[in-house]
């Protein structure tokens, strides 16, 4: 615990940054509030654990040494970030398919989401956040910043595990307050824009997730 003490301005910086990750509207943001609206709050939460379970898995990734081993490999970053950007490319073109539907579709979509199992919704939200290169160098710099190189392990424990919770709790918040009933009215009497807005956002995303160098 001295080891946190001495550390405390770092590790609150590590939290800063990864705050500032999660809030911004990005890719994951994007799928969970889109879940939320077509599938209701069940298909949002369980998407945003999908996506909750990719950031773990980067973190633990960047905490043990591997996400670093993986910079200095550029062509599987280069493999995760074109799958990323295609796959973001396709939830776009789907958006916008449903954004040129004359009539509402919401219902249909919701039984689209709701014929899903629950496993594919959680890897569709895995999928999302593992393919984006940016997490990585999210959590290389979270590690960098609020860690110094002989840290121990209590230490790597509390800086993770604080992110995470912090994690789980925005991804969560999207969720829930993207799937209220107000939330749903909204998105009815205005599908095809916000539809339309969601197929820009989404293309945008994996277009510069394609543009972007490693």
């Amino acid at each position: 615990m001295t080891d946190i003490a001495q550390h405390w301005p770092q590790v609150i910086a590590a939290y800063i940054i990864y705050l500032v990750a999660v809030v911004s509207p990005g890719p994951a943001v994007l799928a969970i509030i889109s879940a939320s609206i077509a599938g209701g709050r069940r298909t949002g939460l369980t998407l945003a654990a999908g996506v909750f379970a990719g950031s773990f898995t980067w973190a633990f990734a960047a905490a043990i040494g591997l996400a670093a081993v993986l910079q200095t490999y550029a062509h599987l970053l280069q493999i995760l970030k074109i799958a990323g950007g295609l796959y973001l490319l396709y939830l776009g073109y789907k958006a916008l398919r449903s954004a040129l539907r004359k009539q509402d579709m919401g219902g249909a979509q919701a039984a689209a989401l709701g014929a899903k199992s629950g496993r594919q919704i959680f890897l569709r939200g895995y999928a999302i956040h593992l393919t984006n290169p940016k997490a990585i160098f999210a959590w290389v710099a979270i590690i960098s910043v609020g860690l110094p190189a002989n840290a121990s392990t209590d230490a790597v424990a509390i800086v993770v595990s604080g992110c995470l919770l912090t994690g789980m709790i925005v991804f969560s918040s999207y969720a829930l307050l993207f799937s209220t009933s107000r939330a749903l009215a909204a998105y009815r009497a205005a599908r095809r824009w916000i539809d339309g807005a969601m197929a820009a956002l989404f293309c945008a995303a994996g277009i510069k997730l394609l543009s972007v160098r490693i």
